[in-house]
């Protein structure tokens, strides 16, 4: 049967799958072997080398299209010529002799001759225009056919915004701010994202997020503008326009993928390197966002207001130079019966009983744990504890650097001892008048 077109059937195809699995063993063996400094691998043994480039040059080929057999080959012959150069000093080393056999398998297997051209090392991978990761991390630097090297490969900025709410801007500033109305988190020249707070509770300044708007803008041949719009109870899984993608019909250059009914939904935006995962919880939005540096800076001075670039504005602050104040304060100057209805909107949340919810799902007491106790004490919501959870795992997924994932608060940032107490003391008091 001859080769067919992309999704045919290949004979052999499947004869395929314990060879190249022998060998991506025998790479991690090799690994192992190297590390463990094993009597069997000498410093001088490069077949964890030799193994890894044959696997670099094959893991992107598909058996059921046309060439396969070719460039399968070529890479086959590189990789013998790779072990055969090592050879002497890999006398007595088992992942070395059994990579021999592997290859002798599999060149057989392909009716591979020994005799002819090889791969290169660095294939050219094709850059695909509309795919933002691919023009930055394949492209070639003339001549080599190499990706970018790491320092000039882009930098990505995170941005988050939950509970009531807190916003971590794309700086790793934390936040909490009022910020009723319509707000814009980010306006650039590719992207725009506004959001709609609202009041999550009487007597507090507090509010939360009940509608999110996304208007990705026109790129070249890539897509036309793009409107996502999610409200409180309608978390839909399309643009506005009715389409889930743009692009064309071969190339995806944006799409929304459905992750959970109602609740949970992702957008990538391959073409401008762009992910957005939107969530409901109980009845307000939270949002994560992952961008580009290069292209989260590109606006001009009209665009200046982006909370997700310079923060809050001092006079919408909630905390005060880092300091979360707890909410029950702001009721001194309240009547008894504005208080009563707070109280009864809020539930019963002690300090206590708020930072054993939030320790439920919450194990690190970073700045989502006190974010948590902050929204129960506020609201009386459980929900807001899955909500700070969610916003965790976002974050912890779409931003670009491990090390800066825990912000922990300290005497500068954290929550004010002496308003822990004073807030236990005033719940308490509160309660037994109630009652």
């Amino acid at each position: 049967m001859g080769m067919g077109r992309a999704g045919s059937y290949y004979p052999g195809a499947e004869r395929l799958i314990s060879p190249l699995l022998h060998l991506l063993v025998l790479c991690t063996l090799s690994s192992l072997t190297h590390i463990g400094e094993s009597q069997v691998q000498t410093p001088q043994c490069r077949i964890q080398k030799c193994t890894t480039d044959f696997v670099s040059l094959t893991s992107h080929l598909n058996p059921s299209l046309d060439g396969f057999d070719i460039e399968f080959c070529k890479a086959l012959r590189a990789y013998s010529a790779c072990t055969q150069r090592t050879s002497k000093s890999c006398r007595g080393n088992l992942v070395f002799h059994s990579a021999m056999l592997g290859i002798s398998d599999l060149m057989s297997q392909r009716n591979c001759s020994k005799d002819g051209p090889t791969s290169s090392t660095h294939p050219v991978i094709p850059i695909e225009p509309c795919n933002y990761h691919s023009r930055h991390h394949q492209a070639s630097r003339p001549g080599t056919g190499t990706g970018a090297p790491e320092h000039l490969r882009p930098t990505y900025l995170f941005c988050g915004l939950f509970g009531d709410p807190h916003l971590r801007t794309f700086k790793d500033h934390f936040q909490t701010c009022k910020v009723e109305g319509a707000w814009p988190l980010i306006d650039n020249n590719y992207l725009s994202v506004q959001v709609t707070n609202v009041p999550v509770v009487y007597g507090s300044s507090a509010t939360a997020t009940n509608k999110i708007t996304i208007i990705f803008k026109p790129y070249q041949e890539c897509t036309d503008q793009k409107v996502y719009q999610a409200v409180t109870d309608d978390l839909p899984a399309a643009f506005v326009d009715g389409t889930i993608s743009g692009g064309d019909s071969e190339t995806r250059s944006i799409w929304i993928l459905e992750k959970s009914p109602g609740r949970h939904v992702e957008i990538h935006a391959a073409y401008i390197g762009v992910t957005i995962i939107i969530r409901q919880q109980g009845h307000y939005l939270t949002l994560a966002v992952r961008m580009p540096e290069e292209l989260a800076m590109a606006f001009d001075e009209t665009q200046d207001l982006q909370l997700c670039m310079n923060g809050c504005p001092t006079s919408e602050r909630i905390d005060q130079e880092g300091h979360l104040q707890l909410p029950v304060l702001g009721l001194q100057q309240a009547s008894f019966q504005q208080q009563a209805r707070v109280e009864a909107q809020r539930g019963l949340f002690t300090l206590e009983s708020a930072s054993r919810k939030c320790r439920e799902q919450l194990e690190v007491k970073d700045i989502y744990f006190h974010s948590c106790v902050f929204d129960l004490l506020t609201t009386g919501d459980a929900n807001f504890t899955t909500a700070a959870y969610n916003a965790l795992k976002d974050m912890e997924t779409l931003h670009p650097k491990r090390e800066h994932w825990h912000i922990f608060p300290n005497s500068a940032t954290g929550l004010r001892p002496f308003s822990l107490l004073l807030n236990a003391l005033l719940t308490g008091l509160l309660i037994t008048v109630l009652l």
